[in-house]
């Protein structure tokens, strides 16, 4: 049987990162990850170094709604490929889901699937939470309650900027879910044996709603499709687009769009993240993360990850209008490029 990890955590909790990480580690070099974003480009990919080719990307939604029958279709390829040797011999499948994914019909289907109980066991279920806005999280969003009371284990990112609000945060979890090791995501220090090989995932331990969540998910499963579950919808006004743009930015653009963003958008903006074509540096594109109304200052690739060299980021936020965002970039980068002229 391959186990089968599932990544979950709020938007900007740090999913993409604590993978990057795991995925650089020796001991993860047979595993097939399987990555799904909430929004029509894909950027996490390029974020995530792999030590073999089998990586898989699911796209166009969230993994737990419209691309749940790729997930389990995705699962039971990828065991056919496997066992014609068409694909590296993985041992290990790590699921990262979006942000905004209830994970209860992602386990009920791992669990259930007849097509894939063959094949896999759901092993280790890993939520991260966001030391900086982890409560606020938890207190607004019922994504996030659900994603840290399923975990098995539970990794505190970020504790590094928020000293005194890990603590709080950390009591909150054990009394949401009793049963998680609770660990800090420290910068380069998380090791894969301290995340993986749980054994076969059980709700002993955890939240008693828990068991409700996958037992609803059962009763909603159509006889003979116990892959099924039932509809769900994402808070109306969380809203998600993407800003394409072929020309480069300035440099001294980036900055100034995450300062505007934080002080006219505050919490409202939930998410933002994006590869950027910087026309100072055109090799090396710089990448843009921020969560509520904390942005962390552009990282720079050694190189781009892959032929696509367009500016890409991905907006997830309430009532957030794109057209407004589209015209701050403009407005910036005109205004930066008119000094810059003026300055020749």
């Amino acid at each position: 049987m391959i186990p089968v990890s599932v990544i979950t955590g709020f938007l900007g909790s740090g999913k993409t990162t604590l993978l990057a990480r795991l995925m650089r580690d020796p001991a993860m070099g047979r595993t097939a990850v399987i990555i799904n974003e909430f929004g029509e480009i894909a950027l996490d990919h390029d974020l995530i170094e792999t030590s073999e080719e089998s990586f898989v990307q699911l796209s166009n939604g969230c993994l737990c709604c419209n691309v749940r029958s790729d997930l389990t279709a995705t699962l039971a390829d990828l065991a056919a490929r496997r066992e014609q040797g068409t694909v590296p011999p993985f041992e290990r499948v790590v699921i990262e889901t979006s942000g905004l994914a209830d994970p209860a019909p992602i386990l009920h289907a791992l669990m259930t699937d007849r097509d894939l109980c063959g094949s896999y066991a759901l092993d280790a279920v890993i939520a991260t939470a966001d030391a900086v806005v982890g409560i606020d999280a938890l207190d607004h969003h019922e994504e996030s309650r659900r994603q840290a009371a399923v975990a098995d284990r539970i990794v505190i990112t970020k504790s590094d900027l928020a000293e005194a609000r890990t603590e709080a945060l950390k009591n909150r979890l054990a009394v949401m879910n009793p049963g998680a090791r609770i660990t800090e995501g420290a910068y380069g220090t998380m090791s894969p044996a301290l995340l993986f090989g749980c054994g076969f995932y059980d709700v002993t331990g955890k939240h008693p709603d828990v068991g409700v969540w996958l037992n609803h998910e059962s009763l909603h499963a159509p006889y003979g499709h116990e892959h099924a579950h039932a509809p769900h919808t994402h808070t109306p006004s969380i809203t998600s687009f993407c800003i394409v743009r072929e020309q480069p930015l300035h440099a001294v653009t980036l900055p100034l769009l995450l300062s505007a963003l934080a002080e006219n958008c505050g919490t409202d903006l939930l998410r933002v993240k994006g590869i950027v074509h910087v026309r100072e540096s055109p090799n090396r594109p710089a990448v843009i993360h921020g969560v509520q109304h904390v942005y962390h200052a552009p990282a720079w690739l050694p190189c781009w990850p892959s032929e696509d060299k367009r500016t890409r980021m991905v907006f997830i936020g309430r009532n957030l209008r794109e057209s407004w965002v589209r015209a701050l970039i403009e407005l910036l980068d005109e205004e930066v490029g008119a000094v810059g002229a003026s300055h020749v």
